[in-house]
């Protein structure tokens, strides 16, 4: 597609102007209107301009009318009075469904200002080259790739762009899987260090289900009949002691009642001698001493049954024990002793194995990033395999555009400007022309070389060349 007409009207700097199908260079001292007709053309097509006014001061519109040799007729209106444009366009004389949208698709910013792009820095070149790049994406394609919309990245950017940031060491992918990683390695060396504090094999279960108190429960209750048979067996043992013992104070009760009545008899005769007269009485009393001291043998003899019968019962209780075996409780006091020791570690365990889940969850996390990472740096090739490519050679390394494995910066603007003039007339439905703004800043060999290569690839130009004239001048090429 050729332009077949440019007509300008009151645009800019222009009063009117025409151009035919032919590549024309327009040549002039500044502020002879050479930079306005492409300005108007840019207009025309983009419906943007850098410049504050639209419309030639002294006048009530500006118009600019492209036609093609398609048949494409393009009518853009700028009146004074209005911040927006209006777009006629036709095709065949039938009205153009989204219009603008129409026109983005058979232009590109390379045809529009070559010269320009070529002095733009280098991340500016590549941005332009990369936005060149045709793939059809938005918003979901980013969530069903990624199952998410990975935060932080401009998403205005082209879509290598984006994968690119993605991936990108200062991206947050890249940073949150470092900080993860960093925190799973303080966790699993935390781990570690209480596992050595830990006895080898614990059963963490066993010792949290065991339960101390029963035990201890059970200890006492051994311990207690541990007492009892070692209590009764040492009553037993002193029985006989005992027994003689409840003898010996039986036969003393006995003596000192014979004692007592023999020294009372004794007084009693001394007194029948001294006192004969009492000796009926005395008799009568001593008949009855026999008596008295029956009595007193028969209070001992009922004394000693008496505590020989507490004695045997008490030994009667004791022999229900005297013969039991004594428990060893030193098996179950060294169990008890183990689940005290066992149970200190409870708490450190489980602070450790809460670690361990952690670090497991944190790798797990650590892992999707580095599959989304990953994911991101290869899909560009897929990007590349279903894009359309503008021009041969174009490929793209770690987000940075590469015309035959060269990067933008390694191109002379020789080279530059050749590559704008292919971006030109890579798509055979788009508008094929292109405009040199300032053509004067290129040598006149570089100059030469790229006016001969529009010329080869069958390229309409329009270019501009700061001169000594003092008129604007339209030379055909």
């Amino acid at each position: 597609m050729k332009t077949s007409l440019i007509k300008i009207r009151s645009a800019f700097g222009v009063r009117e102007t025409q151009l035919s199908d032919k590549s024309v260079e327009l040549t002039g001292r500044k502020g002879t209107g050479k930079s306005s007709v492409l300005d108007a053309i840019r207009y025309a097509l983009t419906n943007r301009s850098n410049r504050d006014y639209i419309v030639k001061q002294g006048a009530d519109e500006a118009e600019i009318i492209i036609e093609t040799d398609t048949g494409l007729h393009i009518d853009r209106k700028r009146k004074a009075s209005m911040d927006t444009s209006q777009l006629g366009l036709k095709e065949n004389g039938l009205n153009v469904p989204r219009p603008q949208t129409f026109l983005d698709d058979i232009i590109t910013p390379l045809q529009l200002n070559p010269v320009e792009f070529i002095r733009k820095p280098i991340a500016e070149q590549n941005r332009i080259i990369l936005n060149l790049i045709d793939y059809k994406w938005d918003m979901k394609t980013i969530q069903d790739w990624f199952g998410e919309i990975p935060p932080k990245v401009d998403y205005h950017q082209n879509i290598l762009q984006v994968l690119n940031d993605i991936q990108a060491d200062n991206g947050v992918y890249y940073q949150t899987r470092q900080q993860i990683n960093s925190e799973k390695l303080f966790k699993k060396k935390a781990a570690e260090d209480i596992a050595t504090s830990i006895p080898e094999h614990y059963d963490a279960a066993k010792w949290e289900a065991y339960d101390t108190g029963a035990k201890y429960r059970e200890l006492e209750k051994i311990r207690a009949e541990n007492g009892k048979i070692e209590k009764c067996r040492a009553y037993k043992a002193s029985y006989d002691d005992k027994l003689r013992g409840i003898q010996a104070d039986r036969d003393i009760a006995i003596s000192d009642a014979k004692r007592e009545i023999s020294s009372e008899r004794e007084g009693l005769e001394k007194t029948i001698e001294r006192l004969k007269a009492e000796i009926k009485a005395a008799e009568q009393q001593i008949g009855a001493l026999d008596g008295k001291q029956a009595d007193k043998v028969k209070i001992a003899e009922s004394e000693y049954d008496a505590a020989k019968a507490k004695l045997d019962s008490n030994i009667g209780a004791a022999n229900e024990y005297v013969d039991k075996e004594i428990t060893d409780t030193s098996a179950l006091q060294a169990e008890v002793n183990t689940a005290e020791e066992m149970k200190k570690h409870l708490n450190e365990y489980r602070r450790m194995v809460d670690m361990q889940h952690d670090v497991e969850k944190l790798q797990a996390d650590s892992d999707e990033l580095t599959r989304k990472i990953e994911l991101a740096r290869t899909l560009p090739g897929q990007v590349l395999a279903e894009a359309k490519i503008p021009v041969e050679g174009l490929t793209v390394k770690n987000g940075i555009p590469l015309v035959n494995n060269l990067p933008l910066s390694n191109l002379s603007d020789g080279e530059k400007l050749d590559l704008c003039v292919d971006v030109a007339i890579s798509n055979p439905k788009g508008l094929q022309i292109i405009l040199i703004d300032g053509a004067e800043r290129l040598d006149d060999k570089s100059r030469a070389a790229l006016y001969a290569k529009c010329k080869a690839k069958g390229l309409q130009f329009i270019a501009t060349r700061t001169t000594n004239d003092d008129e604007l001048k339209v030379t055909e090429l």
